[in-house]
């Protein structure tokens, strides 16, 4: 039987060395997409969403309710950020429909784009309007922790951009720059994140509820690269 420890698996038995009961499930995991069975239900402005049907969307704009719910909260704006039909989400928002209201799972499109790494639909929500600031998701955290949490430089940096709140403390008590370190693997993806974090004037001194900061989580992992950037940014 082979002894090597899976990434997931390591990081679960540092974090609990550290003095942490319980581990934050990925937001991907977190997320419920449409189901093949929801999909083939769909009709009307869910179904036009989902296959991006532009002509179809105008005609069923008109008297519609833009944000009707599926089953699980979804508006057709959450269903066309799943699905990446950009058009359709900006067809929607001309049409009238609320680019910020959350899913039964409370996510918005932003945190959807954001945490699919879907650069190009964040970048087209925030065009539109959308909010980089919501309080998302059952840990109570940001498209910005998530992000992070994930490695997703390119849209960590999109959202700091839009004002997104680098400071935030979701409800495990951690920031996006400790999930940077905390859920990462160390390598240049999350060195990269923790780096924009650290540009943008993340405070590196907030700590999780056993104390442990960015820093000392980081060398808790033996992060290097990592222990290098937040001593050379003040960390303690």
């Amino acid at each position: 039987m082979s002894t090597r420890l899976s990434g997931s698996l390591l990081r679960l038995l540092l974090a609990l060395a550290c003095g942490i009961n319980g581990v934050a499930i990925s937001p991907a995991a977190a997320q419920t997409a449409p189901g093949a069975q929801e999909i083939a239900a769909y009709q009307g402005l869910h179904a036009a969403a989902h296959t991006g049907d532009v002509k179809r969307i105008e005609k069923l704009a008109l008297g519609k309710a833009l944000n009707t719910r599926d089953g699980n909260g979804r508006t057709p704006i959450h269903v066309a950020a799943f699905a990446r039909q950009r058009e359709a989400i900006r067809v929607l928002v001309k049409a009238g429909a609320d680019i910020n209201l959350l899913d039964k799972d409370r996510y918005d499109a932003v945190t959807i784009a954001s945490v699919a790494d879907d650069e190009e639909t964040l970048r087209a929500l925030l065009a539109l309007g959308a909010s980089a600031k919501q309080v998302t998701s059952r840990y109570d955290g940001t498209a910005l922790i998530a992000a992070a949490h994930l490695g997703h430089e390119g849209v960590v940096r999109q959202l700091i951009a839009a004002g997104a709140p680098l400071d935030h403390v979701n409800n495990l008590h951690w920031t996006a720059a400790i999930e940077a370190v905390m859920l990462g693997d160390g390598e240049p993806r999350h060195q990269q994140t923790l780096q924009a974090l650290i540009a943008a004037g993340a405070n590196l001194q907030l700590a999780d509820r056993h104390g442990n900061t960015p820093l000392q989580l980081a060398k808790s992992r033996g992060y290097m690269e990592m222990v290098k950037m937040l001593e050379q940014a003040g960390g303690r």
